[in-house]
């Protein structure tokens, strides 16, 4: 029964290449130029990209599922726009593609630190969440244990993270809190869920997530310990091109309004999220 479970999310990455190239848009998404909301508007398309995941965007049959992607289709549908969805499970090729205007909005839960406000602009917060290392629980003897009681213990190890994740910041200012290296290995062909997974049957000892994720994780992976935070609870918000000013307002205004709404209330509710 575990491995049953296990290979749900392991084949999730096999699965992902194939159903993107069916979920692609045809012709597909050539690098142009940023664009901003009267060039989104005129086009009738809001060009998007999220990570493939149950939590946020999931394609299961003839249906679409997720949080991000419901609320991005929300804000599509009320301004009389389609939304051309590509998931990417690397946070860095996400970046790139907004920055080379392949995509509008990275509709997926950034953390607004400061580093990242220098590239990006966040519309306002849509969730609040926190990163955690995820490991196996401890029962192994005792002196065997790969078990990480203390973030002092990271000292030396190697943790596993999605390709340009923002967790790498938190990982560096926690190797000068604690004075020692931590070794980061990033991992490009493998989204959050994927990761979790590969913790859970012994294949990596470490990752670091937010904790949203593998929380929703955690009744089909028992064995896994989700309980020792890296960092503070923060805003995660969605991010465009800095030069989208336009496309910022039209978000942020929306999202106001929309986030007061029983449909809304709904949706997070329906995924077992907050409004910040």
């Amino acid at each position: 029964m575990k491995a049953h479970k296990a290979l749900k999310y392991i084949v999730l990455a096999l699965g992902f290449a194939l159903g993107l190239v069916l979920l692609l848009p045809k012709g597909g998404q050539e690098a142009t130029r940023p664009r901003d909301w009267t060039e989104i508007a005129s086009s009738d398309t809001l060009r998007a990209t999220t990570e493939y995941n149950q939590q946020s965007y999931f394609a299961s049959g003839d249906s679409v599922t997720g949080f991000h992607y419901e609320l991005l289709q929300a804000f599509a549908h009320s301004h009389g726009l389609t939304a051309s969805i590509v998931p990417e499970m690397s946070h860095e090729k996400r970046l790139e593609g907004l920055a080379e205007g392949r995509f509008d909005v990275v509709a997926y839960g950034i953390p607004t630190t400061t580093e990242l406000r220098d590239s990006l602009a966040f519309t306002r917060p849509i969730l609040l969440d926190k990163q955690i290392l995820v490991q196996r629980r401890d029962t192994a003897p005792a002196g065997d244990s790969l078990f990480v009681g203390s973030l002092l213990e990271l000292a030396g190890r190697t943790v596993h993270v999605v390709k340009g994740s923002p967790a790498i910041l938190r990982i560096h200012n926690l190797e000068d809190e604690i004075g020692d290296t931590i070794y980061i290995k990033e991992m490009e062909q493998y989204g959050t869920e994927q990761l979790v997974a590969l913790v859970a049957h012994g294949d990596i000892n470490y990752a670091i997530c937010e904790e949203e994720i593998a929380a929703s994780l955690a009744d089909d992976l028992p064995q896994i310990d989700i309980t020792t935070a890296i960092g503070f609870t923060q805003f995660y918000s969605w991010a465009v091109n800095k030069h989208s000013t336009a496309l910022l307002d039209s978000l942020n205004t929306w999202l106001d309004s929309y986030l007061k709404t029983k449909e809304c209330k709904s949706l997070y509710r329906k995924y077992g999220k907050h409004i910040p």
